[in-house]
């Protein structure tokens, strides 16, 4: 099965300035009970920069808030710039860390090695991508992928069309019109959800995959709140949006396999437990091409997943041991449930926190 890349967000200009929001060090936070792998160990000081997606950025609030409760001599820095630009910034060293939509392509892969080493490469944030729909008298809605990309390619028109009707049996559907509304700006949540369509529903999706919406005549809106409140003000729209956005909006259940699965955060996470990790790209990247068209039980497919990225060489010994810490923090259960409440992302499962625990043990290492 052919895959695609994970969706890219759009980045700012390489000559953008870095221009980094600081997180203020509390003194008064205590450094928190029970040494726990992932805590951010004890006793360090200093400052680290990082820049980058900017899907990620409540995330990274989080766990800056988090790790620097812990740790009240450290500074960290996270400037949202776009998936692009972090990859730019890291492999030109001019951040300490980067965060990204994308993992880095074969050139970024090639230049980050002639930089720092072996590079460390790692999944840290997944958000689940909902349907959300607006249609009077209907609440709940199973849509196979085929149908979704009928839907969103206007090839389905009508909420009772015989399509829809077979997926939820028994539900009385209204003879009334589809409205799709789609992102009018480039997204990184565009790219994923078509990205999603192109593997699940290949024949009845035939646009290449982009962070451009593709299909003409539809409703566009800009950003995801306005993709939210679009769909809210009408009746009878179908968008989709990051499931944390969704509000009080009714989500749809998406067909895997012969059951039809909501989103959640476990069943968001499990997609990364199902994919293919991409080979030959060194012991410590953890980059997946998402298996968008599992038939898996339990899986919601439709997610975006941002990486993390930083060397297994830095020239300061400081910077490294507070980078290795920072990583610790992000992917320990408390980092993952701080940015699950602050930013509505799924936790990655403890099986995958231990496969990648040994990519950010080598941070620093010289490996």
């Amino acid at each position: 099965m052919k895959r695609y890349p994970l969706g890219r967000v759009l980045a700012l200009p390489a000559a953008a300035a870095l221009t980094f929001g600081l997180v203020a060090c509390g003194s008064a936070n205590e450094e928190g009970g029970g040494n726990e792998s992932g805590n951010g160990g004890s006793g360090l000081s200093g400052t680290i920069s990082g820049a980058g997606s900017s899907a990620q950025d409540a995330a990274q609030q989080a766990w800056q808030a988090g790790f620097i409760g812990k740790n009240p001599d450290v500074t960290v820095n996270y400037d949202p710039i776009g998936s692009g630009g972090g990859r730019e910034q890291f492999v030109s060293g001019g951040s300490d860390f980067g965060g990204t939509d994308a993992y880095l392509d074969e050139e970024e892969l090639a230049a980050a090695k002639k930089r720092c080493g072996e590079v460390v490469e790692i999944p840290t944030y997944v958000s689940p991508i909902a349907v959300i729909f607006n249609v009077e008298g209907v609440d709940e809605l199973n849509l196979k992928p085929a149908t979704i990309a009928k839907i969103f390619n206007q090839k389905i028109t009508k909420w009772n069309d015989p399509a829809i009707a077979a997926d939820n049996p028994g539900v009385q559907l209204p003879d009334t019109a589809i409205s799709p509304v789609n992102r009018s700006d480039e997204s990184g949540t565009t790219e994923n959800f078509v990205e999603y369509l192109k593997a699940a529903a290949p024949q009845d999706w035939p646009h290449e995959v982009s962070g451009d919406w593709p299909v003409k005549g539809g409703e566009a809106a800009q950003g995801t709140s306005g993709v939210v409140q679009a769909v809210t003000n009408g009746n009878g729209t179908i968008g989709y949006a990051d499931a944390s956005q969704a509000g009080e909006l009714s989500t749809a259940k998406v067909g895997v396999g012969d059951e039809f699965v909501g989103y959640s955060p476990e069943a968001a996470a499990k997609v990364l437990d199902v994919s293919e990790r991409v080979e030959g790209r060194g012991e410590y990247s953890f980059a997946y091409d998402l298996a968008r068209d599992t038939t898996e039980s339990g899986t919601y497919p439709i997610v975006l997943v941002s990486y993390e990225i930083a060397c297994t060489n830095y020239d300061d010994a400081n910077k490294a041991e507070l980078v290795k810490g920072y990583f610790d923090y992000m992917i320990s259960e408390e980092g993952q449930q701080a940015s699950a409440k602050s930013a509505g992302s799924a936790p990655i499962s403890d099986k995958l926190r231990q496969q990648i625990q040994p990519a950010v043990d080598a941070i620093g290492s010289g490996s």
